[in-house]
């Protein structure tokens, strides 16, 4: 490739083309280590949950004291006696087995404290067609797994502060310690069984998460393989301008000569030079 011959490529038509090639690959590229960096993540979280789960299921208040870092003992199993308080608040736009619906968080008053503490626990899921189902009154065991409330999203709306809340977006346990009496534990629990036994009448409890890796490893191949593509095309479309200018030159008084051998190709030509 001389220089006079490839002068073409140099010229404001061929270097918006140039950038909008390799400004795409780089895309394409940082978008597919990005779904490695998920998928690693992924794994992470699928190892940590794995860990923990099975864990033979302590009291909760044994497990609270065991440490100061509520994270460190997410998805433990924990066991818990007390008695449920009456009022309930709803967590609503929850789905479960593809059915949209509510959960509901009840709080459990427990022996953390000195048996002035209270847990709060998500019973489980109600659909949107039911009625929210009262607590079982009386003393009740509960088997349930240990859970720490996401953080707020970022342009996530928020729920109101000011006065007690019936109805929440995500689990805010510093504003719902606000509203409820006694000390709130720092970690909710997701029921899994009780004695008395949960009834068909009470809501469906929360399925452990499903711990698969997803399809990010196959989104990062799509996106180096469209990188890749992306770069073939460039190599082809350049070296088929270069063929056309090395031709010998044929006079014509048709318009199609206007952009002359060196133009870019258009969307279509790069289509078809890249698939031929």
């Amino acid at each position: 490739m001389n220089g006079s011959g490839a002068s073409f490529l140099v010229r404001p038509k061929w270097i918006a083309f140039h950038v909008l090639v390799f400004a795409a690959v780089a895309l394409m590229i940082w978008l597919g280590f990005w779904q490695l960096r998920r998928l690693d993540e992924r794994r992470q979280f699928n190892a940590t949950v794995e860990a923990r789960i099975d864990q033979p299921a302590v009291p909760v208040e044994d497990l609270l004291a065991s440490t100061d870092d509520p994270s460190r003992i997410e998805w433990r199993q924990v066991t818990a006696t007390g008695t449920w308080r009456p009022d309930q608040i709803v967590w609503f736009n929850r789905s479960q087995g593809g059915i949209a619906g509510d959960n509901v968080l009840t709080a459990l008053d427990t022996a953390l404290d000195d048996g002035d503490g209270v847990v709060i626990v998500n019973r489980g899921f109600v659909p949107l067609t039911a009625e929210v189902p009262p607590p079982p009154s009386g003393e009740i065991e509960i088997l349930g797994r240990v859970r720490i409330p996401a953080a707020r999203a970022l342009g996530e709306l928020t729920d109101a502060a000011d006065g007690p809340v019936t109805e929440v977006r995500r689990i805010d346990l510093g504003q719902l310690d606000e509203q409820i009496d006694g000390e709130v534990a720092p970690v909710y629990l997701d029921l899994i069984g009780s004695i008395p036994n949960v009834t068909a009448g009470d809501p469906d409890p929360v399925p452990a998460p499903t711990l698969s890796e997803g399809p990010h490893l196959s989104y990062a191949v799509q996106w180096f393989i469209f990188a890749t593509a992306a770069l073939l095309g460039w190599v082809l479309a350049v070296r088929r301008s270069l063929l056309v200018r090395r031709r010998p030159e044929t006079v014509t008084d048709g318009p199609d000569e206007q952009d002359g051998p060196g133009s870019p190709p258009s969307a279509g030509d790069a289509v078809t030079t890249a698939t031929t």
